[in-house]
Protein backbone atom coordinates (compact mmCIF):
# COMPACT_ATOMS: atom_id res chain seq x y z
CA UNK A 1 0.00 0.00 0.00
CA UNK A 2 2.47 2.43 1.03
CA UNK A 3 4.58 1.52 -2.46
CA UNK A 4 1.57 2.37 -4.32
CA UNK A 5 1.02 5.70 -2.42
CA UNK A 6 4.73 6.36 -2.94
CA UNK A 7 4.35 5.79 -6.70
CA UNK A 8 1.43 7.99 -7.58
CA UNK A 9 2.67 11.04 -5.32
CA UNK A 10 5.36 10.98 -7.66
CA UNK A 11 3.82 10.19 -11.05
CA UNK A 12 0.44 11.39 -10.73
CA UNK A 13 -0.28 9.75 -13.97
CA UNK A 14 -0.95 6.29 -14.86
CA UNK A 15 1.35 4.73 -17.82
CA UNK A 16 1.61 1.65 -19.48
CA UNK A 17 4.37 1.38 -21.97
CA UNK A 18 5.24 5.27 -22.24
CA UNK A 19 1.52 6.05 -22.98
CA UNK A 20 -0.77 8.12 -20.23
CA UNK A 21 -3.77 6.19 -19.06
CA UNK A 22 -5.42 8.41 -16.49
CA UNK A 23 -4.42 11.71 -14.74
CA UNK A 24 -5.09 10.31 -10.79
CA UNK A 25 -5.24 13.53 -9.08
CA UNK A 26 -7.74 11.75 -6.31
CA UNK A 27 -5.03 9.73 -4.69
CA UNK A 28 -2.64 12.86 -4.94
CA UNK A 29 -4.67 14.08 -2.25
CA UNK A 30 -3.14 12.80 0.53
CA UNK A 31 -5.57 13.67 3.15
CA UNK A 32 -8.25 12.47 1.06
CA UNK A 33 -6.05 8.79 0.17
CA UNK A 34 -5.64 9.05 4.44
CA UNK A 35 -9.08 8.66 4.82
CA UNK A 36 -10.47 6.72 2.66
CA UNK A 37 -7.40 4.05 3.48
CA UNK A 38 -8.39 4.46 7.22
CA UNK A 39 -11.88 4.10 6.87
CA UNK A 40 -11.75 0.81 4.61
CA UNK A 41 -8.84 -0.22 7.28
CA UNK A 42 -11.84 0.15 10.03
CA UNK A 43 -14.39 -1.68 8.19
CA UNK A 44 -12.08 -4.65 7.34
CA UNK A 45 -10.70 -4.84 10.81
CA UNK A 46 -14.37 -5.20 12.37
CA UNK A 47 -14.34 -9.04 10.81
CA UNK A 48 -11.30 -10.82 12.66
CA UNK A 49 -12.27 -7.82 15.98
CA UNK A 50 -15.52 -9.80 15.85
CA UNK A 51 -13.64 -13.20 15.04
CA UNK A 52 -11.84 -12.68 18.66
CA UNK A 53 -14.10 -11.02 20.59
CA UNK A 54 -17.32 -13.03 19.53
CA UNK A 55 -15.85 -16.19 18.21
CA UNK A 56 -18.48 -15.52 15.66
CA UNK A 57 -16.53 -14.89 12.05
CA UNK A 58 -19.33 -12.42 10.03
CA UNK A 59 -17.89 -11.45 6.99
CA UNK A 60 -21.27 -8.79 6.69
CA UNK A 61 -19.52 -6.91 9.18
CA UNK A 62 -17.21 -5.18 6.72
CA UNK A 63 -20.59 -3.71 4.66
CA UNK A 64 -22.35 -2.63 7.90
CA UNK A 65 -22.78 0.32 10.20
CA UNK A 66 -21.65 0.32 13.70
CA UNK A 67 -18.88 -1.89 15.90
CA UNK A 68 -15.61 -1.89 16.88
CA UNK A 69 -13.85 0.31 15.02
CA UNK A 70 -16.41 3.07 14.25
CA UNK A 71 -15.28 3.98 10.88
CA UNK A 72 -16.74 7.11 10.32
CA UNK A 73 -14.58 8.10 12.92
CA UNK A 74 -11.19 6.78 11.73
CA UNK A 75 -12.03 8.88 8.59
CA UNK A 76 -12.76 12.14 10.02
CA UNK A 77 -9.94 11.96 12.27
CA UNK A 78 -7.79 10.52 9.71
CA UNK A 79 -8.57 13.51 7.36
CA UNK A 80 -7.78 15.90 10.38
CA UNK A 81 -4.79 14.78 11.41
CA UNK A 82 -3.66 14.52 7.74
CA UNK A 83 -4.45 17.94 7.41
CA UNK A 84 -2.69 18.83 10.38
CA UNK A 85 0.18 17.30 9.32
CA UNK A 86 0.01 19.03 5.69
CA UNK A 87 -1.03 22.40 7.17
CA UNK A 88 -0.25 22.54 10.53
CA UNK A 89 -2.36 22.55 13.27
CA UNK A 90 -2.64 26.05 13.88
CA UNK A 91 -4.52 26.38 10.38
CA UNK A 92 -7.98 27.36 9.73
CA UNK A 93 -8.42 24.29 7.58
CA UNK A 94 -7.45 22.32 10.42
CA UNK A 95 -9.78 24.06 12.82
CA UNK A 96 -12.35 23.39 10.57
CA UNK A 97 -11.91 19.66 9.63
CA UNK A 98 -11.56 19.10 14.10
CA UNK A 99 -14.68 20.50 14.26
CA UNK A 100 -16.12 18.55 11.53
CA UNK A 101 -14.41 15.15 13.13
CA UNK A 102 -16.23 16.43 16.95
CA UNK A 103 -19.38 16.47 15.15
CA UNK A 104 -19.29 13.27 13.55
CA UNK A 105 -17.78 11.29 16.43
CA UNK A 106 -20.59 12.70 19.03
CA UNK A 107 -23.12 12.08 16.61
CA UNK A 108 -22.12 8.37 16.30
CA UNK A 109 -21.74 8.06 20.06
CA UNK A 110 -24.79 10.10 20.57
CA UNK A 111 -27.73 10.85 18.06
CA UNK A 112 -27.11 7.66 15.69
CA UNK A 113 -26.40 5.14 19.64
CA UNK A 114 -29.68 5.89 20.08
CA UNK A 115 -31.60 5.56 17.22
CA UNK A 116 -29.86 1.66 17.25
CA UNK A 117 -31.66 1.43 20.77
CA UNK A 118 -34.96 2.99 20.02
CA UNK A 119 -34.72 0.25 17.06
CA UNK A 120 -34.53 -2.64 19.15
CA UNK A 121 -36.91 -1.20 21.31
CA UNK A 122 -39.35 -0.95 18.50
CA UNK A 123 -38.09 -4.10 17.18
CA UNK A 124 -39.37 -5.77 20.60
CA UNK A 125 -42.61 -4.14 20.12
CA UNK A 126 -43.28 -5.15 16.62
CA UNK A 127 -42.77 -8.42 18.04
CA UNK A 128 -44.63 -9.42 20.89
CA UNK A 129 -47.40 -7.21 18.62
CA UNK A 130 -47.26 -10.11 16.05
CA UNK A 131 -47.68 -12.36 18.69
CA UNK A 132 -50.42 -11.35 20.46
CA UNK A 133 -52.45 -10.57 17.11
CA UNK A 134 -51.53 -14.34 16.15
CA UNK A 135 -49.38 -13.05 12.96
CA UNK A 136 -52.23 -10.88 11.32
CA UNK A 137 -49.53 -7.60 12.31
CA UNK A 138 -46.29 -8.60 10.24
CA UNK A 139 -42.97 -7.57 12.68
CA UNK A 140 -40.80 -5.41 11.12
CA UNK A 141 -37.54 -5.99 12.26
CA UNK A 142 -35.70 -2.49 12.11
CA UNK A 143 -31.55 -2.24 11.88
CA UNK A 144 -30.29 -1.92 15.58
CA UNK A 145 -26.69 -1.44 14.82
CA UNK A 146 -25.96 2.18 14.31
CA UNK A 147 -23.93 3.69 16.44
CA UNK A 148 -21.26 3.29 18.86
CA UNK A 149 -20.37 2.88 22.04
CA UNK A 150 -17.65 5.61 23.01
CA UNK A 151 -14.93 3.13 23.18
CA UNK A 152 -15.65 2.45 19.22
CA UNK A 153 -15.47 5.85 18.48
CA UNK A 154 -12.02 6.16 19.95
CA UNK A 155 -11.05 3.31 18.70
CA UNK A 156 -11.63 5.21 15.61
CA UNK A 157 -10.31 8.06 16.51
CA UNK A 158 -6.84 6.41 17.04
CA UNK A 159 -7.00 4.05 13.93
CA UNK A 160 -7.09 7.12 12.14
CA UNK A 161 -4.77 9.76 13.75
CA UNK A 162 -2.61 6.59 13.64
CA UNK A 163 -3.21 5.99 9.80
CA UNK A 164 -2.41 9.09 8.62
CA UNK A 165 0.67 9.13 10.53
CA UNK A 166 1.95 5.83 9.54
CA UNK A 167 0.82 6.78 5.28
CA UNK A 168 2.57 9.96 5.88
CA UNK A 169 6.06 9.17 7.52
CA UNK A 170 6.32 5.86 5.98
CA UNK A 171 5.02 6.95 2.22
Amino acid sequence: MTSLYFCLTINKTLQVHGRRLITLHAFYNFPLFSALIAMILAQVIKVPLNLFINRSWNPALAFSTGGMPSSHSAAVASLAASIGILDGYRSSLFAIAAVVCAITMYDAAGVRRHAGIHASVLNQITYNLSEITKGETTAVHLKELLGHRPMEVLAGLILGALTSYGLYYLG
